[in-house]
């Protein structure tokens, strides 16, 4: 199916042939997904929860107020207590 939408897409649909072109290049990323049903999901939410934070701290001074206010950002209140 990769090699149809990469080979066989007609003159002006560009945008489904460079997609086409990106399943190929990234081929067996996409196929180990559906082998192992692993995604970096869980690790893209918290980096998101993280640049937020750090979005709206506008600079922490203190390292370890950061990281505790990282782990309370994120959910994990028991670690942030022991933090302490």
């Amino acid at each position: 199916m990769i090699d149809t939408i990469r080979t066989g897409v007609p003159d002006g649909l560009d945008e489904l042939a460079q997609l086409g072109r990106t399943l190929h290049r990234r081929q067996a990323d996409v196929l180990a997904y559906f082998e192992f049903r692993a995604s970096n999901r869980p690790t893209e939410a918290i980096n998101g929860r993280l640049e937020a934070l750090r979005r709206h701290a506008l600079g922490f001074r203190n390292l370890l107020h950061y990281r505790i206010q990282s782990l309370l950002h994120c959910g994990n209140l028991p670690r942030a207590i022991d933090a302490l």
